[in-house]
């Protein structure tokens, strides 16, 4: 499989396995892996949940954009990306532009059975019905990432199996977007 700029960036919803699967793919692939929350939170010094009480998502949402364009000037990187990176075109235009795009797909209740029992992830945890929270944002954001996403992969097991033993192989089969 013939990479963009020599870069893998993930998207998907929280608890797609973006950093999981970024991980593995690194490894595979013999390049350095990026989770860009993990970087935002070294940069700033404090979690993003902290970032979220403090400052609201729309300065997360700044501070987000900025890292990612430091991060997508790169190459050789496998990216997993925060969860809401595909809201602002900018975002969207720089993952477009600057490698290719996978997104992991997952339904809202597996999303919701990964991540229910996570206190790090502030879009979830300042709701009671974290499962109804999961559905709206699969609702905004799908389009999204489809749009962006060179290939659309399912958030299972095998089927991760089978892109990872595909970039081996050549082109993986996207799931329709």
């Amino acid at each position: 499989m013939q990479l963009h700029r020599g870069n893998l960036f993930l998207v998907g919803l929280p608890g797609a396995g973006k950093t999981t699967l970024g991980r593995q793919l690194a490894r595979r692939l013999g390049k350095a892996f990026v989770d860009a929350d993990v970087e935002l939170e070294q940069r700033l010094g404090v979690s993003i949940p902290t970032i979220f009480e403090i400052e609201g998502e729309a300065s997360f949402r700044d501070r987000e954009q900025a890292v990612l364009a430091d991060l997508a000037a790169r190459t050789g990187i496998v990216l997993a990306t925060g969860g809401g990176v595909v809201l602002r075109p900018a975002n969207r235009e720089q993952l477009k532009a600057n490698g290719t795009v996978v997104y992991i797909h997952a339904e809202p209740p597996m999303l919701w059975e990964r991540t229910r029992r996570s206190r790090h992830r502030p879009l979830l945890n300042n709701t009671t019905d974290q499962l109804g929270r999961l559905v709206e944002l699969y609702g905004i954001r799908d389009a999204l990432y489809r749009e962006v996403a060179d290939l659309v992969i399912e958030s299972e097991r095998d089927a991760i199996a089978r892109f990872a033993q595909s970039l081996d192989a050549g082109p993986p089969v996207a799931c329709p977007s």
